[in-house]
């Protein structure tokens, strides 16, 4: 599947990770530095979920899917 907006951003990604040198410690500190420049400015930052999603049930989904 080829989507031009993923496209995009993982060009825009590569190009950021280029210009850190491709140093994870680097592109981090860039990135919280712009979070909290942003945050300054009033952007609304959305937090990440604080609890991970559930397990799938997969006993229940094998019953479910299977042939009758």
């Amino acid at each position: 599947m080829n989507d031009s907006i993923i496209t995009e951003i993982r060009g825009i990604r590569g190009q950021h990770a280029a210009s850190m040198g491709y140093d994870l410690d680097r592109i981090y500190a860039d990135l919280k530095a712009r979070q909290e420049k942003h945050t300054r400015e009033g952007w609304v930052i959305v937090p990440a979920p604080s609890c991970s999603p559930p397990e799938h049930d997969v006993a229940s989904q094998r019953t479910r899917f299977s042939r009758r």
